[in-house]
């Protein structure tokens, strides 16, 4: 081929050198060391939950504060969240992130040593705020630092761990606190978050502070949005199990959650450098996005809870049978996660959440027949079908929310698209107690109707439990009742479960009419990575 170049030709210039392969490497393992530590800070929201009433028995807590360990931890990163937009900004990634590391470490350790309930609610609260850091440093991170042609191997990634780590928490606890006691639910995190932090410090390189943002920090906007994100945490945290408003605690936060809001939405349209920069709600996608982050909330964290509940309350499973049971969903994210990456690159990002949703709403559907005597076969199809729909739907909404995004609203959309989707969670959690609990009143109602004295079927089933205790003696006939009315309340709790999904099938259904709303982002487009 010849290479003479001919009078008039124009000479391309020379291209930009490529990025040494050790500089990739090293970005790539900084990478993975943020994902690591984004695992621990969202494994800690699920990791107690199996393992409550050990500690309650450990610190000697009532029942009413022992739900304080989990609530105060939530409260508390849902406030964080979106504050570490600024902070990344203003601190840089490395140290905003290592900060969060350090602290979230120190806490976990802190947390081992409680010896009381009060100790313990304000060191889970210090370990949600500081750890809440790391979850949308992270997934900024993904989108800001790495090129598109890498996006297939980083957004699988964090997209897994974002959904694995809630998904296992209750098994990895339950193994835990078999094995050994309560105190490694958070000591497992101290060796695992030094090395986190040092990581953090010598390897991440992604940008730099900007102290000057900290003399121009809105702290009125900070107390506002403390306000309202605690307050609605805690409302409908507590709502479900204390009638909601019929509770002076719970009417007392909504009031102040409702005033903070206002105050908060106000500064932050008005205030020179708001805590929180919500310009990102213009974008369609990133809007359109985190109202499908918010219903995947309730899919990830509302199913997590949903399973463990019918199966400790029904099938009286243990933490630990519990866990084995719901093994199948991560299993099967693991292996959907490659694939759901790869077919980012093939197919319309819009079919594969489409398909993802319609996955969900097969699997809620199904278990509307279930029955007391499920177990581990007939929960398999549905927790394969979670499994897969999770990872199927995560990855190509992060790609479209905050992939078509210019990297310098990156840091702020980060912490509001992971808000979304905690807050998502929050609210399911509480429509699923709130129906849960009204449906069971409903049905026993109606089963009390038929099981009344006058009912043949009835009266042959007390008359069979009276046999099976008559060496009670007089006091059989009392054991059966007592037994009759125990088999109703379980009939009716197994009734309400079966409505619970039926109406999240619903609303998973609503999100594959929606997802043809979002804009397919144009090859080469904004948000790609470093280079663009």
């Amino acid at each position: 081929m010849s290479t003479t170049i001919t009078q008039g030709t124009p000479i391309a210039p020379p291209r930009a050198p490529a990025a040494a392969p050790g500089v990739e490497g090293r970005r790539m393992f900084a990478f993975l060391c943020m994902v690591f530590g984004m695992f621990m800070a969202i494994l800690d929201i699920q990791i107690v939950s199996a393992s409550l009433s050990e500690i309650q028995a450990g610190l000697a807590a009532s029942s009413d504060e022992i739900s304080w360990v989990q609530t105060s931890y939530l409260i508390a990163e849902v406030v964080m969240i979106p504050l570490s937009g600024f902070l990344s900004r203003a601190l840089s990634t490395r140290w905003l992130f290592a900060a969060s590391a350090a602290g979230f470490t120190f806490m976990s350790f802190m947390c081992a040593t409680a010896t009381s309930i009060e100790q313990m609610i304000a060191y889970r609260a210090l370990q949600g705020f500081l750890g809440g850091g790391m979850i949308p440093t992270v997934f900024a991170a993904a989108y800001s630092v790495f090129p598109k042609e890498k996006q297939p191997i980083v957004a699988p990634m964090i997209g897994l761990v974002a959904t694995l780590a809630p998904t296992i928490g209750p098994t990895v606890g339950g193994y835990l606190t078999d094995l050994f006691s309560w105190h490694w639910l958070f000591l497992v995190n101290v060796v695992p978050g030094i090395a986190v932090v040092i990581a953090s410090v010598t390897l991440i390189d992604f940008d730099e502070p900007d102290f000057a943002l900290l003399d121009r920090f809105d702290w009125w906007g900070l107390l506002f949005m403390a306000g309202f994100l605690g307050s609605l945490e805690f409302v409908l945290e507590e709502g479900p199990t204390n009638d909601w408003f019929e509770d002076t605690y719970i009417s007392v936060f909504a009031l102040v959650c409702g005033v903070s809001a206002m105050a908060f939405f106000a500064r932050v349209l008005m205030a020179k450098e708001p805590v929180v920069d919500i310009r990102a709600f213009v974008n369609r996608n990133f809007a359109i996005g985190s109202a499908f982050s918010f219903v995947l909330g309730i899919g990830l964290y509302g199913l997590t809870y949903l399973y463990p509940v019918y199966l400790g309350r029904v099938r009286g499973y243990s933490a630990l049978q519990i866990g084995e049971t719901m093994f199948v969903t991560g299993v099967f994210m693991f292996v959907s996660a490659p694939i759901a990456g790869r077919l980012m690159t093939r197919l319309d990002p819009r079919i594969m959440i489409g398909v993802a949703f319609a996955g969900f709403a097969l699997g809620t559907w199904w278990i509307t027949f279930i029955t007391k005597d499920w177990d581990f076969w007939e929960l398999l199809i549905p927790q394969m079908l979670r499994g897969t729909s999770l990872m199927m739907a995560m990855i190509p909404i992060n790609n479209l929310s905050l992939g078509t995004l210019p990297p310098a609203q990156l840091k702020n959309a980060s912490g509001l698209f992971n808000l979304t989707r905690n807050l998502g969670g929050a609210v399911g959690l509480a429509l699923i107690n709130t129906v849960l609990n009204n449906r069971w009143d409903l049905h026993l109602a109606r089963l009390h109707e038929s099981v009344e004295w006058g009912n043949q079927a009835a009266l042959e089933r007390i008359d069979g439990l009276t046999k099976t205790f008559e060496g009670l003696g007089s006091l059989a006939s009392d054991a059966a009742l007592k037994q009759m009315a125990l088999l109703v309340r379980r009939e009716a709790l197994v009734m309400s479960f079966a409505d619970v999904f039926y109406l999240l099938t619903f609303v998973f259904l609503a999100l594959v009419v929606a997802a043809p709303l979002m804009r397919r982002p144009k090859p080469g487009g904004a948000g790609g990575g470093g280079g663009h």
